[in-house]
């Protein structure tokens, strides 16, 4: 069957429909990496956008076990060419019959590269992927720059609090669509993690005496979070240690008063290179964020930068001066280096053990 992705701009990519035939109307963005599909796929941070993957052919090792939450969350999926014979010891299923089953709408066989091309030079914009062949361009057209992400959090959250129990030191993660490898990387080190729903307050995280706080990832613009803002003051307010990745990273940021702003087209892929301003050593990143923290809104009193970003200058991360508390952009939960970032979490015990 054909589908159409039909952006803001009026550009029109005719394909084939993959997944569900649904029709969905989703900011589009674009991810630069050349494995992790699946990764992707069950990243919550993708709530309400929908996915170009640049690398030409995407499903060739099938589904695997590696779920980084229950369901997929991306509106949409858009891919030059789908694997039609996935090989792999561990392969499940194809990626077409679980975009089916997750009702994800996508199209296949247009040109992702100049789509790409267009997103870089005229930045993220919203879109439509549909089979309707009878569409109208100036009806289509006024419902696409009308869209907005919205509150996505909310959606992304789990429902209530959990425990990954552990012998070592407790951390109380708060999930504003948090990828399971965060709370696992934890986990492996021993700590017991306590996952609290993302609109959880701060006197029920403090309450329960942490050794440790987590801010997870998530999707959205950081700014319409105001409630969950509010409480991460309250946290920042406390002696215990905080450690924040992408989301959490900016709304630590603003919560202390700095400012965050939309970047062109975003940061999406396992291969960004950042730099730790402490030792100079870069890292490969895995990244997935279309807002960045202003950091010359950020009041050197309160925080200094961290890590930046060796392609574009940005914010990669912000240590708290007087604080145990250290926030990153990107994602060192995810294995882009493999395991470049990793080190980390063992930071983030080491700062928990010396607060003690």
């Amino acid at each position: 069957m054909k589908a159409f992705l039909i952006l803001e701009d009026g550009t029109v990519f005719t394909g084939t429909s993959i997944g569900s035939e649904r029709e969905c109307i989703s900011e589009i963005v674009f991810n630069t990496s050349m494995t992790g599909y699946l990764e992707v796929l069950t990243d919550p941070s993708y709530a309400g956008q929908a996915v170009v993957m640049t690398y030409p052919l995407i499903g060739n090792y099938g589904i695997t076990p590696d779920m980084e939450s229950g369901k997929a969350w991306p509106d949409g999926y858009i891919v030059r060419e789908l694997s039609r014979m996935p090989s792999n010891f561990r392969c499940e299923g194809t990626i077409q019959d679980f975009l089916k089953e997750q009702d994800i709408p996508g199209i296949a066989g247009i040109d992702t590269r100049a789509l790409t091309k267009i997103l870089r030079e005229k930045g993220t914009m919203n879109g439509m992927i549909t089979t309707d062949e009878n569409y109208d361009l100036d009806q289509v057209i006024p419902k696409l720059k009308a869209y907005t992400v919205g509150d996505v959090v909310s959606k992304v959250t789990c429902s209530e609090k959990y425990v990954l129990k552990g012998e070592g030191l407790k951390v109380a993660l708060l999930d504003l669509g948090a990828k399971n490898n965060i709370a696992k990387s934890l986990n492996q080190r021993g700590c017991e993690v306590t996952v609290y729903p993302a609109h959880t307050t701060a006197q029920e995280i403090i309450s329960s005496n942490p050794d440790g706080i987590m801010l997870s990832n998530g999707p959205g613009d950081p700014a319409d979070c105001t409630s969950i803002i509010e409480e991460i003051r309250k946290l920042y307010n406390t002696d215990i240690p905080i450690f924040a990745i992408c989301l959490g990273h900016q709304l630590m940021a603003l919560a202390t008063g700095a400012s965050t702003h939309k970047l062109k087209y975003g940061h999406r892929g396992g291969n960004h290179p950042v730099k730790d301003l402490d030792t100079g050593r870069v890292y490969i990143s895995s990244q997935n964020h279309g807002y960045v923290v202003d950091e010359e809104s950020v009041d050197p009193q309160v925080a200094v930068p961290a890590f930046i970003n060796v392609n574009d200058g940005t914010n990669e991360g912000l240590a708290y001066v007087g604080k145990n508390i250290f926030t990153v952009q990107f994602h060192p939960e995810a294995c882009p280096g493999p395991q470049d970032s990793g080190y980390l979490f063992d930071r983030f015990i080491e700062m928990m053990k010396g607060a003690k």
